[in-house]
């Protein structure tokens, strides 16, 4: 049994971070059987998450979830594709998962009407004379984190407008297509589904979100994929 190691369901999202989902909608795509566990952060090999516990062998990061599971359960996740369609889809994981991820922390973290009902709660956990200061120092790692990447140097409006085009970028290659890359998904649906998933999520307010919503295709794409993978949050 396959053990994925979660944040849990919030905001109406099957995992607030959408590398967890990419890794679970893996194990849905695989038919394999797993269970979830939350509050293994610290059990984490790379310190973040997700990562799983298969018999016994721990891999962390959910690319390389995907190698192992590809490898050791003879998952063909690209089953179809051309060349030239495993080069799209690398380039549009890549587009989602590292720049507009860092877009949609950005709105979701450094907003402050989004950071109170959405990551404020992470560390509700804590007890409650030390949430302030844990806030305070994750809050400002976020920050710190961001200003390396380098979206954080810019003004917002900025990030905004780049995000928006990574989801026009999206939305263009989807076109009429029910995935991605044709007429079934691929392991490049699980990125890509779960980082377009968690930019249009309603819970927060926010100029990246509200454009991805304006953007039928989009939309049809976010619901299929729920109705698919996760029914039980369809609505």
């Amino acid at each position: 049994m396959i053990t994925l190691y979660t944040f849990g369901r919030r905001f109406g999202l099957p995992d607030p971070s959408p590398f967890v989902c990419k890794a679970e909608v893996l194990l849905r795509m695989a038919g394999l059987d797993y269970r979830t566990e939350t509050g293994g952060i610290r059990k984490a090999p790379k310190g973040k998450l997700p990562f799983i516990d298969d018999d016994g062998t721990f891999v962390a990061d959910s690319h390389f979830i995907r190698a192992h599971l590809e490898r050791k359960h003879k998952i063909d996740f690209d089953l179809g594709l051309s060349d030239r369609d495993k080069a799209i889809g690398w380039a549009a994981e890549r587009m989602c998962e590292e720049h507009l991820y860092w877009a949609v922390i950005d709105s979701r973290w450094l907003v402050e009407d989004n950071w109170q009902k959405g990551p404020w709660h992470f560390f509700d956990f804590a007890p409650a004379p030390l949430r302030p200061l844990i806030r305070f120092i994750v809050r400002r790692q976020v920050k710190r984190d961001l200003w390396s990447h380098g979206l954080g140097r810019h003004a917002r409006s900025d990030i905004e407008s780049l995000a928006k085009r990574d989801l026009d970028a999206i939305a263009a290659i989807l076109g009429d297509k029910p995935w991605l890359l044709g007429p079934e998904p691929t392991g490049f649906d699980a990125s890509v589904w779960s980082s377009v998933t968690s930019a249009l999520c309603p819970h927060f307010r926010s100029p990246i979100g509200e454009h991805g919503r304006s953007l039928p295709n989009l939309v049809a794409y976010r619901d299929r994929g729920m109705k698919r993978w996760f029914p039980e949050l369809s609505s």
